[in-house]
């Protein structure tokens, strides 16, 4: 009993409501990184655990994983595949690759599918030191990553048939390729991940331009230069194919571009706030309407802040 009372303590310290400053000592901090450490593996252990036995079961009419994996594969001819005869298998060559495999998948896939816990655990440790405006840019941030690395991926999944008949036709008449079950299923994750955390980059220059590192007028005389370096990045982290290097950088290229006219419409607006502050009078007072409240209460309906640190 002490010490479920000593551990809601803790607890309730940590809190804002209890601790407004978020301020932790050195052990204290160490304990909570401990906790959100562990509760974050035991997400990516049990999403690693339902990828495992999806690999090889259908989920209704959801395919099984290792049907996921291997539809790229099973697209390009019969005769560069290894059997050639149907059903389409991938190739071992050694003993227990088939279970390192399924095991790599599955826990990339517990890993995507378990995202929203482990993230919520890296949020949730950081939370405490920021401010309610800081806690709500924190939250829209993690909630279009994992949309736009999830866009990324699917784009990727949808260039590999592509690449593959590329890569395997190089070499003329001289050679004979076959993937190898390991071989082919990192080929694969590893273009879903370049593809996903390259969609990341738009979101970062938002970001940047919010708390006031860059500004919509410098991003406009780097456009072209930001362009070029997503073409070359491009060429660089995508297999010796065009189809995945032409869809990587044209997809960087309009997504960067969105993100350019959200940092246009960002700063404009902010300049309006501050042209309409240098309007006033020096012995007139700034428009400045808000209600007290206590520091850990939600915003108003209205959108208008509710912290005076909120108020620009």
């Amino acid at each position: 009993m002490a010490d479920s009372s000593n551990n809601r303590a803790k607890r309730r310290k940590r809190s804002r409501r209890h601790n407004p400053d978020g301020t932790m000592t050195l052990i204290e901090h160490i304990y909570e990184f401990r906790r959100r450490l562990g509760f974050a593996l035991l997400a990516l252990v049990a999403g690693g655990v339902l990828g495992f036995l999806w690999f090889s079961n259908r989920v209704g009419p959801i395919p099984s994983l290792g049907d996921i994996v291997t539809g790229p594969y099973c697209a390009i001819p019969p005769e560069h595949r290894f059997p050639k005869e149907p059903p389409c298998r991938l190739l071992q060559t050694v003993p227990f690759e088939a279970f390192m495999i399924q095991l790599k998948v599955g826990l990339t896939a517990g890993a995507v599918l378990f995202a929203p816990v482990w993230l919520y655990q890296l949020w949730a440790f950081i939370a405490p030191g920021l401010y309610t405006k800081e806690r709500k840019y924190a939250l829209t941030f993690v909630g279009f990553a994992s949309m736009l690395f999830a866009a990324g991926a699917v784009l990727a999944y949808a260039m590999v048939p592509f690449a593959l008949e590329i890569l395997v036709n190089f070499g003329g008449g001289a050679f004979d390729t076959w993937f190898t079950g390991d071989k082919y299923v990192s080929f694969v994750l590893s273009l879903l991940l370049i593809f996903g955390v390259s969609f990341e980059v738009p979101l970062l220059v938002i970001m940047l331009n919010r708390v006031g590192v860059v500004s919509y007028a410098q991003l406009s005389k780097w456009r072209r230069g930001l362009i070029f370096l997503a073409f070359v990045f491009a060429a660089f982290v995508t297999p010796a194919d065009p189809f995945s290097m032409l869809a990587l950088a044209g997809a960087l290229t309009l997504l960067l571009e969105f993100a350019f006219q959200i940092t246009r419409i960002h700063d404009r607006r902010k300049h309006r706030r501050e042209s309409q502050n240098e309007q006033l009078a020096d012995d007139e007072a700034a428009p400045f309407h808000y209600t007290p409240s206590r520091i850990d209460d939600p915003p108003a309906a209205d959108g208008t802040a509710s912290r005076t640190e909120d108020v620009t």
